[in-house]
C-alpha cells in the first residue's frame, strides 16, 4: 500500500547513502518523500573545511542521486543557508515533517542544528532526528557502559525501505547539476585524493576483506604499509557513503567465520577501532567546546607563541626532519595519513616546535579528506597536552624514521631533494659535512633545510615544563565524559553527569 499523508522531507547531511538510512526509511514509511541537500556556503568557508573535502562530498552526492534515481526519485539541491531552504520548502509544501540523522560535528554545525530546531518550533514542524553512530544523545539516556550500548547498536538490524515508495517531485532546475564544481580555494592540490561514492566504498570494503586486511595489525603504524594495509574507509565513514553499522556488521560476520585464526584477530582489531571511533564522537558530543577551548584551560599557560616561520616549515613539509616532511607531503597529496603519523605531526608542531594548537588543528583538518571532528579534536587535545593527560607522547623524528623507514624508501619518494642521499645519512641529513651536502645535491635549488630546533633538547624542556605546570597547579587529566553535554538540537533535556568508563590516557593508542 502506497503511504499517504503530509509531506515528509529527508534532509541529507553527512549520511550520503540509501542503505541503512534511518531518516529515509522512517520517512518513506510515513508519507510521500522529498529528498533534499543544502550546499551551505558559509560552512565551506570555515577554517576546518577545504575543497578537497568538497570534491569527495560532491562525488558522494552524485552517487546518492544515482541511488535515488534507481528508486524513482532524485536529490533536490539547494545552494542556500538551511533556514532559507526550509522557508522555501514550507512555502511550497505547506506543513511537513522533517527527518535527518543526528550530527556530532563542529561548533558551526551544532549552532546550525539549533537554529533548525528553533525554526521547526516556530513553524510547528516536527523534526525527527535519528542516530547514525554509537553516540548517545543526550548522554543521560545512556544507562549502561558505552561499550555495551555500542554492541547493542551495532547488532540492531539495518534500516530497510518499505516495498512501496511514494515520492514528491523535486523542484525543476534544482538537480545535482547545481552542485558547485569547486567551493573554495585550497592552499595545495590533492592529486591522490580518494574518490567518493558507493562504488569506491564497496571496492575498498571488499578488497580489505579479500586480502588487504590480512596484515592490518602490523601494517597500520607505518605510513608505507598503512596506505594499502588500512581499510581506507575513513572518508566514507565520515561522509556516510556507507553506514558504520553496515561496515561493523560485515566485519563481525567475517570475524565469526574465522574463529581462532590470524584473520580473526585482524578483524577484531579493526572492529575495536570502530568502537573507539564512536567513543571519540561521544567525547565531542559531551564537550563540543573542545574545538576551540582547551579541555583543561590551565594548560594554555604553556608557552606556545605563534611563529610563522616554524608554522610554514611544518605545514609545507620543510622542517628538516625527513620523516616529518615526508608524512606532511603524503598528506598534501592524498588527503590521508595513518593515525600514528598524524599523532607525530601534532606533537612535532605543538611540542617540538612549540606552536599553538588551534592553527595546527585547523591546518590538519583542511588537509584531511576524512576529517571527522570527534576524532580530530579529541586527538588534538590529547597530543598537544591540552587535556593534561598524564601520558605525554613525544615522537622522536629520527627514531620514527629508523623504525618505520630503515632503508629511506618512503623519505626518498616524498622528499625528492634527498633522493641521492645514502642510507647512513637519510634520517639525519643535517649532520652531513658541507662537502657531502654539496656532493649529494642539497645546495642551491635542491637545498634541504636543517631543523629549526634540537628536538632532544626541546623534548627535555617540554617534559619539564609540563610536569612543573601540572605539579604547581595540581592538574588532573580531563575526563572522557562529564556533565557538560550538548543537548540534542531538538531536545531541551539537560543531561545528567556520567562517569568515565575508559581512562583517557589509553584512548590515544587505540585508534
Amino acid at each position: 500500500m502506497t503511504p499517504s499523508g503530509p509531506p515528509q522531507v529527508v534532509w541529507f547531511k553527512r549520511d550520503l547513502r540509501v542503505k541503512d538510512h534511518a531518516a529515509l526509511a522512517r520517512a518513506t514509511a510515513a508519507g510521500p518523500v522529498l529528498c533534499v541537500y543544502a550546499v551551505e556556503l558559509e560552512h565551506w568557508q570555515q577554517p576546518c573545511t577545504s575543497d578537497r573535502q568538497w570534491q569527495f562530498v560532491r562525488e558522494c552526492l552524485l552517487s546518492l542521486d544515482a541511488q535515488l534515481q534507481s528508486l524513482g526519485t532524485a536529490l533536490e539541491i539547494h545552494v542556500t543557508p538551511i533556514i532559507q531552504m526550509l522557508d522555501a520548502l514550507y512555502q511550497r509544501l505547506g506543513p511537513f515533517t522533517l527527518h535527518s540523522h543526528q550530527e556530532t560535528g563542529g561548533l558551526w554545525t551544532y549552532a546550525r542544528d539549533r537554529a533548525v530546531a528553533a525554526w521547526c518550533r516556530d513553524h510547528g514542524v516536527r523534526w525527527h532526528e535519528y542516530p547514525q553512530s554509537g553516540v548517545v544523545r543526550p548522554v543521560s539516556r545512556r544507562g549502561r557502559r558505552f561499550k555495551e550500548h555500542w554492541d547493542a547498536w551495532v547488532a540492531a538490524p539495518l534500516e530497510r525501505l518499505p516495498d512501496h515508495l511514494s515520492w514528491i517531485e523535486p523542484a525543476e532546475g534544482q538537480s545535482v547539476l547545481r552542485l558547485p564544481t569547486a567551493i573554495k580555494a585550497d592552499p595545495l592540490p590533492c592529486a591522490g585524493r580518494q574518490r567518493g561514492g558507493l562504488q569506491p566504498a564497496h571496492e575498498l570494503l571488499d578488497s580489505f576483506l579479500a586480502s588487504r586486511g590480512q596484515g592490518y595489525g602490523a601494517n597500520m603504524s607505518s605510513p608505507i604499509s598503512a596506505e594499502q594495509g588500512c581499510s581506507r574507509l575513513s572518508p566514507h565513514i565520515a561522509h556516510g557513503s556507507l553506514s558504520l553499522r553496515q561496515i561493523a556488521q560485515t566485519m563481525l560476520q567475517a570475524r565469526e567465520a574465522a574463529p581462532r585464526t590470524h584473520w580473526h584477530r585482524q578483524l577484531h582489531s579493526y572492529v575495536t577501532r570502530l568502537w573507539w571511533h564512536c567513543y571519540a564522537l561521544q567525547v565531542l558530543e559531551n564537550q563540543p567546546e573542545m574545538e576551540r577551548q582547551a579541555l583543561v584551560p590551565e594548560m594554555e599557560q604553556l608557552s606556545r607563541p605563534m611563529d610563522m616561520a616554524r608554522f610554514d616549515a611544518w605545514r609545507l613539509g620543510r622542517t628538516g626532519w625527513p620523516m616529518v616532511d615526508a608524512c606532511m607531503r603524503l598528506l598534501h597529496h592524498h588527503g590521508w595519513l595513518n593515525f600514528r603519523m598524524r599523532a607525530m605531526l601534532v606533537t612535532v608542531a605543538t611540542h617540538t616546535l612549540s606552536l599553538p594548537w588551534r592553527p595546527v588543528a585547523d591546518w590538519l583538518s583542511q588537509m584531511f579528506v576524512d576529517f571527522e571532528p570527534g576524532i580530530h579534536y579529541t586527538q588534538i587535545q590529547m597530543h598537544s597536552c591540552m587535556a593534561a593527560s598524564p601520558v605525554l607522547r613525544l615522537y622522536n623524528p629520527v627514531t620514527q624514521a629508523r623504525e618505520l623507514d630503515p632503508q629511506g624508501e618512503f623519505v626518498r619518494r616524498w622528499v625528492p631533494e634527498l633522493a641521492a642521499v645514502p642510507g647512513e645519512w637519510i634520517v639525519m641529513p643535517w649532520a652531513m659535512p658541507a662537502t657531502l651536502r654539496h656532493r649529494f645535491g642539497l645546495e642551491g635549488a635542491n637545498d634541504y633545510p636543517v631543523p629549526l630546533v634540537d628536538f632532544e633538547q626541546m623534548h627535555r624542556a617540554v617534559k619539564a615544563e609540563i610536569a612543573a605546570l601540572r605539579s604547581s597547579l595540581g592538574l588532573q587529566a580531563a575526563p572522557g565524559f562529564n556533565e557538560r553535554s550538548r543537548q540534542g538540537a531538538s531536545s531541551q533535556r539537560t543531561p545528567a553527569p556520567k562517569q568515565v568508563n575508559v581512562k583517557p590516557s589509553t584512548q590515544i593508542s587505540l585508534f
